[in-house]
């Protein structure tokens, strides 16, 4: 059987459709405790390519920023798939969550 991110239990849905809903949304999961949840997060992206590459960029760089900043263990693994018709997810779990969880 195949993994697909999808299938992930996640523990929380951000919707951001603009670069300050993004720190917004870093922040949230940093104080949530990124690499201490049980679960992955999921973050719905508009379709738009051009907002969705940004979105993306600056979700993955100030996570890393942030986990940095409150010296936790920055080993975040991400995925981009299509959800819906209208929405990008990206789907951002720790590594070791990961593997504790059996993928």
């Amino acid at each position: 059987m195949e993994f697909h991110p999808s299938q992930l239990p996640v523990s929380k849905i951000f919707h951001v459709n603009n670069e300050s809903q993004a720190s917004d949304a870093v922040t949230e999961m940093v104080k949530l405790g990124f690499a201490t949840q049980r679960s992955a997060f999921r973050v719905l992206i508009t379709k738009d390519k051009d907002i969705a590459k940004k979105i993306g960029f600056l979700i993955i760089s100030e996570l890393n920023y942030e986990l940095r900043k409150t010296k936790q263990e920055r080993d975040v693994m991400y995925w981009i798939y299509h959800y819906d018709e209208s929405h990008y997810a990206m789907v951002l779990i720790s590594s070791k969550v990961f593997q504790q969880l059996g993928f």
